[in-house]
């Protein structure tokens, strides 16, 4: 199973549409390619972060508890802002834990490499961050996943995009990126302009 093939499914047209919809002079193509960006750069944070006994025991119990995936049953609801704010949905949460320091590095290569502007980009991982840990739950459900299938279902992912879109690499070098400073200069630029341009494909 790859995650980020499930991903594509869950992100119909539809889905992208409402999306788009809350983003005004935004064309839904670059939509697309954000939220296809922001997929690949939450599981590669996911794989990451569950790399640890104490990353994985998280996500563990953030899967049993508030993202169970539930929400895939009411996912027109939810990206129609027709939901209430609580921990299943709490974008702001999950990407909080997951980057940290570096959630503006992301929003910016978001935003570089979908053509949206940093506002829209960070709303559109607010919108998703929740989408993705519900589809997760919903997959260790299914499946009765436990904690070493979760780790091994997000590595296998994250290998298999490295290997068919090479460019992917560059979030995952961002997610290692020890220091305070942001990626700043050609290389940065020249990482999310190979990005987008794939993700556009």
């Amino acid at each position: 199973m790859n995650l980020l093939e499930l991903a594509q499914q869950v992100l119909s047209s539809e889905v992208v549409g409402k999306l788009n919809n809350q983003m005004p002079q935004v064309p839904q193509q670059n939509t697309q390619t954000g939220a296809n960006l922001v997929m690949s750069t939450l599981m590669s944070a996911l794989a990451r972060n569950a790399q640890s006994e104490q990353g994985l025991n998280g996500l563990v119990g953030a899967l049993n508890k508030d993202h169970n995936g539930g929400l895939m049953d009411n996912l027109g609801d939810f990206l129609g802002g027709k939901m209430a704010n609580n921990r299943t949905t709490d974008g702001m949460g999950i990407l909080s834990h997951l980057f940290g320091g570096k959630i503006f590095d992301v929003v910016e290569m978001i935003s570089k490499g979908s053509g949206i502007d940093r506002n829209n980009s960070m709303n559109l991982l607010m919108k998703l961050a929740p989408v993705a840990l519900s589809m997760l739950g919903k997959v260790k459900q299914q499946n009765n996943y436990q904690g070493n299938d979760l780790r091994a279902l997000l590595q296998n992912t994250v290998q298999q995009e490295r290997q068919q879109k090479p460019e992917t690499s560059f979030i995952e070098k961002m997610l290692d990126r020890d220091g305070d400073g942001s990626i700043k200069g050609e290389v940065m630029q020249m990482g999310m302009k190979a990005l987008g341009s794939f993700f556009r494909r």
